[in-house]
């Protein structure tokens, strides 16, 4: 992974000097993850930036707190770790002056996720200084995954497989919500332990699952995303399942989704959440090279016109490193599908306080269509009595 990570920023650099861009500062973590290897566990909510110093014609600068800075040396390939301190003239904010020298003639960073404090010091310290983005450059490349990374999604659709299974398994009637998050937490740490080991950079990926669950059950599954509470499963009572922001494994993130019904299915029901599996099933069967983003979610879209129904999500969006990257499953995005690229899909339709249709699954991109990255049974999913 470190190897790759090196040549991932080599080929960026190459990118920049094309583009005549000096020196760009990264400072989402995924971003850092995806370049320099490591990710810290102290995030700028304690007002601890880390940063990631990229230049295009000399080696990269990690800035990061003292008290993770062991942590970070062991996890990175970056031989120039610069440390800062809470207290005294060590600070981060003279740490990045240092890496940007005095007389800057721009400054490239990561606009839509530069941190306030962040982007606050540059434009005090660097009055007049253009701040340009580097987003749109990194974003580019990160659409495409290598081998290496489709592996590692690979591995996280193997644990989402095992999550979905252990919530699948805790429904019954007078079940609790919060009782089948605790089963897909379990479940899904024990499945990633599984590709781990004890040594080397492996020793610093945690398997532990986490976030909050992503549930609703009853009327209240329309409400997307509600977190996992106390209340108890009924008969007949629709479940949802949303795993988006909680599948992730050496930091590549996956979507998948799962509408469950306990016990029996109203013909209402049955025809939303049917609706729905359609939709998802025409928009993967529409993804190849040479697609446009868009064709993606209008193959979807034209499921839903037919069955009566209206829907404002977007079909999916590219996945990788971060929740979301580009490019979007969605009307006006015409980014040309290439092999290599990944994406969650869904289908999703709501009827407020009455129920809903929900699936979602992640897909590579290949040669001549794509494959699924998550795998469980793509119909009318209906529990045991």
């Amino acid at each position: 992974m470190l190897e790759e990570a090196r040549i991932r920023t080599a080929r960026l650099q190459s990118r920049m000097k094309e583009l005549g861009i000096r020196q760009a500062v990264f400072t989402d973590e995924s971003s850092i993850a995806y370049l320099a290897g490591f990710w810290g566990y102290l995030g700028i909510e304690f007002g601890r930036p880390t940063m990631l110093v990229l230049r295009a014609k000399d080696e990269p600068v990690v800035i990061t707190p003292m008290m993770e800075s062991e942590m970070v040396a062991e996890m990175t390939w970056v031989s120039d770790i610069r440390v800062w301190e809470d207290m005294g003239q060590r600070s981060w904010g003279r740490a990045l002056s240092e890496v940007l020298g005095d007389s800057p003639s721009e400054i490239w960073i990561e606009k839509p996720h530069v941190p306030a404090i962040v982007r606050n010091f540059l434009d005090d310290s660097f009055p007049g200084v253009a701040l340009k983005d580097i987003s749109p450059v990194l974003g580019a490349q990160r659409m495409i995954k290598s081998p290496l990374e489709i592996q590692v999604m690979k591995q996280a659709g193997q644990i989402a497989g095992a999550m979905m299974k252990a919530a699948h398994e805790s429904l019954a009637e007078g079940g609790r919500e919060y009782e089948s998050a605790l089963a897909v937490i379990d479940a899904g740490t024990r499945k990633a332990a599984g590709f781990l080991t004890d040594k080397g950079w492996e020793r610093f990926v945690s398997p532990m699952i986490h976030n909050l669950q992503i549930l609703q059950s009853g009327a209240d599954t329309s409400m997307v995303h509600r977190r996992a509470s106390v209340r108890e499963y009924r008969r007949a009572d629709p479940v949802y399942f949303c795993f988006c922001n909680m599948v992730q494994f050496k930091q590549y993130k996956l979507g998948f989704d799962r509408m469950f019904h306990i016990a029996e299915i109203s013909d209402e029901a049955a025809r939303v959440q049917q609706a729905a599996i359609d939709a998802q099933a025409a928009a993967i069967a529409a993804i190849r090279p040479g697609a446009l983003a868009e064709d993606i979610a209008a193959a979807a879209n034209a499921v839903y016109a037919e069955r009566g129904y209206q829907t404002g999500y977007r079909t999916g969006r590219s996945i990788g490193v971060a929740y979301l990257e580009a490019p979007e499953l969605k009307a006006g995005d015409r980014t040309v599908l290439q092999p290599g690229m990944t994406f969650a899909v869904d289908g999703g339709i709501s009827i407020d306080g009455v129920t809903a249709g929900r699936i979602g699954d992640s897909v590579v991109v290949t040669e001549d269509g794509c494959d699924y990255l998550t795998d469980y049974p793509r119909q009318l999913l209906v529990t045991a009595g």
